[in-house]
């Protein structure tokens, strides 16, 4: 038996507007109770006007056969109305079920009977005419849809076609302003141009003013140049006259010129060969070279027991005065006198000093070894001798000599000789190796050792080597070196050398083509200043560091005196010192000592004591050098 949803009591389909007796609805319920399964009451509602999509292509078709069993079929549709909600009476315990009518829907078929509640077939049939009607307006909506979309299609097209129209009209507007920009630009110039052009014309008024006056000054000028002509023919004919008195006379100067110039020739060649064979013979003694050099005073000029006679170069006497003990004899002079190889006065400059040293270090470029270094007391200008200061006219030894170097290296690379050089810069302090060219860490610092190879080359273990390429580079290791070296402020000098510094130079030159090869090493030294405890009144860390200064100084001295005595054993490991130097004083080496001197009275004592010292240095033999070339 086929069961068919049936309204429950409580609701009603409002589709039908007709009012229905209580016991009409009795078989209907006596039917339900005797059905042997319980069916759960559903809801029932009217749907009223709308649109909604069609159902037929969700849900299958709704029109079916009902059984004529008593049932009720109820059909919904899509619609777009509002759902009414049926009011049910409850049954009373009689078995007489009471219904509340329900307001009057549209009738089927438009005709005035009304269906019955239990007519549920009438009703299924009414809804299906009306489901009908929905179909027909949902296609009818469909192809009214289609019809939009194509015309939107269409707008769509339109929209395009404008928006590119509305980009050609908006750059040709940006092309129109920029012709606008441009014409306004040339409007401004045409306005420019006019004004100039009106103040062109002032100036062509004015200009045509001062052109009629200096007519007026030409025509006068003209008369006063034919009274100039007159004038200058007579002139012309003294001058002539005047020519050839100077004809003849040019003729007598270029004579004499030619005259001047063969003896300035031959006095550069005499000079040249005196000192070519100054050097041989000095080469063929083996003798330290000694110059002495006197420091000005501070207010210029030379102190009294200083006497530098002008017609002997070489010669310095000191002129002491001692006064008489007993008081019966006038006061007595007593002169000591010193010959070196050159003496320099106060007035001598940087140039002219370094003039005379500057075969010696072109000798390193022809591989020997060069020494050169200064001594003398504090304060007596060794420093300002080897260093200078940085202006070109007072720039010392050591810049000079690097100078040349490059310099003579840049005219031998023409002739095939190629240069590798190789600066390092050490300072021997309170008998310690300290490496100048150190940039590192003060906690770091390496130790230091002189060591000497079997070839009986001197070394220096961790110390900086620089190479170099051009004289700027190594001017900057010299200002690095000072910037390390030790120096402080003693009684005799605001900046005293605390520590002997010692600049080297090691060059390799090779010529290829001729299958040469050359090593020297260039050494600048410039040592500290011997010290007096009275003067300098050192004390503390200053006292340590002039005692360190003058022992190194005093084993120099006994060095030079086992030289100078030609003995067995010479003690060069006595200091560092000596031991560094050990080569340019003993070995294979051109040497060259600057004894500096102070001009003060109250410094006889130590003058006297330096330039004994450079005459025994004069007096050491230390043999020929070679040079090093294979």
């Amino acid at each position: 038996m086929s069961r068919l949803p049936v309204m429950t009591s409580k609701r009603v389909l409002t589709s039908s507007s007709s009012s229905e007796n209580s016991q009409d609805m009795a078989p209907a319920q006596k039917k339900l109770r005797k059905d042997p399964e319980p069916v759960k009451p559903h809801a029932a509602a009217t749907i009223i006007g709308g649109k909604r999509p069609p159902v037929a292509a969700t849900r299958a078709p709704i029109s079916r056969s009902v059984r004529a069993v008593g049932a009720a079929t109820v059909a919904v549709g899509p619609s777009r109305g509002v759902l009414k909600p049926s009011v049910a009476s409850a049954a009373p315990k009689g078995g007489n079920m009471k219904q509340t009518a329900a307001p009057t829907g549209t009738k089927p078929g438009g005709g005035g009977t009304k269906r019955h509640a239990w007519d549920l077939k009438g009703k299924v049939s009414d809804m299906e005419g009306k489901l009908r009607n929905y179909q027909s307006k949902v296609k009818s909506v469909n192809e009214e849809n289609d019809i939009l979309k194509g015309t939107m299609v269409q707008s769509k097209m339109r929209v395009t076609e404008m928006e590119r129209e509305l980009k050609r009209q908006q750059s040709q507007i940006s092309e129109y302003e920029d012709e606008l920009h441009a014409l306004s630009g040339v409007r401004d110039k045409l306005e420019k141009v006019s004004s100039d052009k009106s103040t062109l014309q002032k100036e062509l008024s004015n200009l045509e003013g001062k052109y009629k006056v200096m007519e007026t000054l030409r025509d006068s000028q003209e008369t006063e140049l034919q009274t100039l002509t007159m004038k200058l023919s007579v002139l012309e004919s003294t001058l002539a006259r005047l020519q050839g008195t100077l004809r003849d006379t040019e003729e007598e100067v270029r004579s004499l010129k030619e005259t001047v110039a063969e003896q300035k020739d031959e006095l550069h060649a005499g000079e040249m060969e005196r000192r070519r064979l100054h050097n041989t013979i000095q080469e063929l003694k083996g003798n330290i070279r000694v110059f002495c050099r006197v420091r000005p005073l501070v207010d210029g000029g030379l102190s009294k027991h200083i006497q530098l006679p002008t017609s002997d170069i070489k010669t310095i006497t000191l002129a002491k005065t001692e006064e008489s003990h007993t008081g019966k004899t006038a006061d007595t002079q007593k002169n000591y006198n010193f010959n070196f190889d050159r003496v320099f006065g106060p007035g001598a400059s940087q140039q002219e000093v370094f003039e005379e040293i500057s075969l010696l270090v072109q000798s390193a470029l022809d591989g020997y070894n060069v020494c050169c270094f200064a001594y003398g007391q504090t304060g007596s200008g060794k420093t300002y001798t080897m260093e200078g200061d940085e202006f070109d006219k007072t720039r010392g030894v050591i810049p000079r000599a690097v100078q040349q170097i490059f310099k003579a290296a840049e005219k031998l690379a023409t002739q095939g000789w190629e240069f590798t050089f190789t600066a390092s810069f050490v300072e021997i302090y309170n008998e310690t190796l300290r490496d100048l060219l150190y940039t590192g860490k003060a906690s770091k610092r390496p130790e230091h050792e002189i060591r000497k190879s079997t070839n009986n080359e001197v070394t220096i273990t961790n110390l900086t080597y620089e190479r170099v390429s051009n004289e700027d580079q190594v001017l900057g290791l010299i200002a690095l070196a000072n910037q390390n070296r030790s120096t402080a402020q003693t009684a005799q000098n605001d900046r005293s050398s605390r520590s002997h510094s010692v600049f080297q130079l090691d060059i390799e030159g090779v010529n290829a083509g001729r299958d040469v090869k050359c090593k020297s090493t260039l050494c600048l030294v410039d040592l500290a200043g011997s010290e007096r405890m009275l003067k300098s009144q050192s004390q503390g860390e200053r006292f340590k560091e002039m005692t360190a200064i003058n022992g190194s100084l005093s084993n120099l001295g006994i060095v030079i005196s086992a030289l100078a005595n030609k003995e067995i054993y010479v003690p060069y490991r006595n200091s560092k010192l000596t031991y560094l130097l050990q080569g340019c004083l003993g070995g294979n080496s051109k040497t060259l000592m600057f004894v500096n001197i102070a001009p003060e009275s109250d410094s006889f004592g130590e003058t006297l004591n330096s330039l004994r010292f450079a005459s025994k240095v004069n007096d050491c033999v230390i043999g020929t050098a070679s040079a090093n070339r294979k």
